[in-house]
């Protein structure tokens, strides 16, 4: 017997990171009450962003534009890099407004246990950008866990005989912390105290 739209929309909303069953019985409910705002409004929304939903060819951001806001915008420094692990690290030092560079993203990071090798993470994108020579300055933002600064030093191996500066967020973040959690004081500590990698 198949599951009614209700099951199927709180199993669904339970999907989501940080919603449990509970959680998900609690949104479902709130959404079918205001169903003629919230519910209307979300439904909407989803399907519009599935419709116009876009991976930039340039940097790997998800926008609804090709290429992405970000890389469209003319005021930002070309040759500033911040290379980050996944799009919400990018959206989340780009909410900080501390960094007017362009963003790179990785789409993960290398990770032998999960079988996630270079080959798996757009690594050779982000050599081919530096050897363009438009980049000065290459910023790896990744997050301060084991596999984070494994991927770090990987890249800094695959950039050392190009003429650019490596530099890399401040360890000021927690260890084990994630920069999508981080609030916009502890983003702005870790840019302004960047530091060369050695």
């Amino acid at each position: 017997m198949s599951a009614s739209p209700i099951e199927n929309l709180i199993k669904s909303l339970a999907c989501l990171p940080g919603l449990g069953p509970r959680s998900a019985r609690r949104a479902a409910l709130y959404l079918i009450k205001k169903k003629e705002t919230a519910l209307y409004n979300l439904a909407q929304a989803l399907d519009a962003v599935q419709e116009s939903l876009v991976v930039c060819p340039e940097c790997g951001n998800i926008d609804t534009s090709n290429p992405c806001s970000v890389c469209s915008d003319p005021k930002r420094d070309d040759s500033l890099l911040c290379v980050v692990e996944e799009v919400a690290d990018l959206w989340a030092l780009d909410r900080s407004r501390l960094f007017s560079g362009r963003f790179h993203v990785l789409g993960g990071r290398l990770s032998a246990l999960d079988g996630i090798t270079p080959d798996d993470l757009t690594i050779e994108s982000l050599v081919e950008r530096v050897r363009s020579g438009k980049i000065k300055e290459v910023v790896l933002a990744m997050n301060a866990t084991l596999e984070g600064q494994t991927t770090a030093h990987y890249i800094t191996d695959r950039l050392e005989n190009y003429p650019v500066r490596i530099t890399q967020l401040a360890h000021g973040l927690p260890v084990g912390g994630e920069l999508d959690y981080l609030d916009d004081g502890t983003l702005a500590q870790a840019l302004r105290a960047r530091r060369p990698v050695s």
